[in-house]
């Protein structure tokens, strides 16, 4: 299924190309312009307005709360009634430190507020939150792929994966442009995902 889109293309490969060139310049622009600075760091507001940035050519959801529900893989996210209530939560979490700042991640993944471009907009998030409180950001050309998607899909359960692999791609080179592009690789996104209705989770409950 390809998603609809403001570019009027309908085949899924030539939207994923045109929305990874389109998406990237969008995140250069972020950060020469120093946007983030305006926005606000460590709430969904912020990741609202970070995705709404990236993707505004592309979506008309682009900063818009999902009201489907979705699933990658065999994970399935947060669902869209419980949406706004888990969002509030996530919101009053503490980030003053490394681990209350990755826990707070995990958090936002598994609400994955977005029909699309979710990973993109939340490692910006990440970063903004990490230099923001503790004067570090993720190095993502240092975190290998498929170790970082096998430890985001079991931090819901355990969560130390997923803090040592990121610590140990921290850097203190927060005003990098190469490091910050490295977060909007579309490479570290899950393939595939799946929207499913309450009835599919009530039968398979």
């Amino acid at each position: 299924m390809v998603l609809k889109n403001k570019l009027g293309i309908d085949n899924e490969v030539e939207l994923a190309k045109e929305e990874e060139r389109i998406t990237k310049k969008k995140a250069l622009e972020l950060f020469e312009r120093k946007l983030l600075n305006s926005f606000e760091t460590g709430t969904f507001k912020g990741l609202l307005q970070i995705h709404k940035f990236l993707f505004e050519d592309v979506y008309e959801f682009a900063g818009k709360i999902r009201k489907e529900n979705i699933s990658k893989s065999n994970f399935r996210f947060a669902s869209s009634v419980y949406l706004e209530e888990a969002l509030e939560k996530i919101d009053k979490m503490p980030q003053s430190n490394f681990d209350e700042i990755i826990e707070k991640y995990i958090e936002m993944n598994i609400a994955h507020l977005f029909r699309e471009g979710n990973g993109r907009s939340t490692r910006i998030w990440l970063d903004s939150i990490l230099k923001k409180e503790i004067n570090m950001v993720i190095d993502w050309s240092k975190v290998d792929k498929e170790d970082y998607l096998l430890a985001m899909e079991r931090s819901p359960i355990k969560d130390t994966e997923i803090k040592y692999l990121l610590k140990e791609a921290l850097t203190d080179k927060v005003d990098d442009r190469e490091v910050y592009m490295k977060g909007i690789d579309a490479s570290y996104n899950y393939e595939g995902y799946r929207l499913y209705s309450i009835e599919d989770l009530k039968n398979k409950s």
